[in-house]
């Protein structure tokens, strides 16, 4: 809703929905079905057709493969729970941000053939490392904030999330990656999103560089969160949109109260 209000301000603004399933492993029709529907409840429309991020695998590739080709990507055969041994914690650790923030670095080329051999799975990762001698100073990056708390010239800070995962030997890129290319492809000029991913904004700014696209600018508003404090995960079983139709709240009643 902030994102389309603020489409609708802007004189010719074009409000763009996107569908992130790059993860095809996890992403079902039905799903996708019920976003659309529950939008057109709450009054949103947008601009169509809608951008399906697994109708455009091959643009992402090729945006994976030039990073390959710079010589700031490698891969990372350690699994989540092994991450997690490594930062100290357990595989059922609700917030393991040192696992996050992993920078190893790449392994040997001898064992990472053995692996490859092997036909383990693997994740590409962005060694920071080797982006710094590529760039220099990461902190010289910025992007523009709007619309919050400290608007303002922003920083990047990349190494708060470490050499982060940018693509996956079963999936192909990532939606990380792949968000970047769509907002350079689609001409996105503001980017709207929670302040969950202000972190995330940092390691894109530095992926815009390294591919030459431009910086959108950006805003990160406040979460909703529940009566704990808590904001709504689908992993929590969150109440969702659906639900609260089914109890009879108008559309007009929960924007309200959401803005209350």
């Amino acid at each position: 809703m902030t994102a389309w209000r603020a489409a609708r301000a802007i004189p010719g603004g074009r409000f763009l929905l996107r569908i992130e399933d790059t993860d095809f492993t996890r992403c079902r029709q039905e799903f996708e079905a019920a976003i659309l529907d529950d939008l057109a409840w709450l009054g949103i429309d947008w601009v169509r057709p809608v951008r399906r991020q697994s109708e455009h695998r091959a643009d992402y590739q090729a945006a994976l493969e030039h990073l390959h080709d710079q010589g700031v990507l490698y891969r990372c055969f350690r699994t989540r729970k092994d991450l997690l041994a490594l930062a100290g914690g357990a595989p059922h650790a609700s917030d393991p941000v040192d696992a996050r923030a992993f920078t190893g670095g790449p392994m040997t080329s001898g064992e990472e053939g053995e692996r490859l051999e092997r036909g383990e799975a693997f994740a590409w990762r962005l060694s920071l490392a080797a982006v710094r001698e590529r760039l220099g100073n990461l902190e010289a990056l910025t992007w523009v904030e709007e619309g919050t708390s400290a608007p303002g010239i922003r920083q990047a800070t990349p190494e708060r999330l470490g050499d982060m995962v940018l693509g996956r030997k079963d999936i192909g890129a990532g939606y990380v990656i792949a968000s970047v290319v769509d907002d350079a492809l689609q001409g996105v000029t503001h980017v709207i999103r929670g302040e969950d991913l202000v972190e995330t904004t940092s390691i894109q700014r530095v992926l815009q560089a390294l591919l030459g696209l431009p910086t959108p600018v950006y805003r990160h508003h406040r979460l909703l969160l529940d009566a704990n404090g808590k904001r709504f995960a689908k992993r929590d079983r969150s109440e969702t949109l659906a639900a609260i139709r089914a109890q009879g709240v108008s559309a007009e009643a929960l924007i309200a109260s959401l803005e209350a």
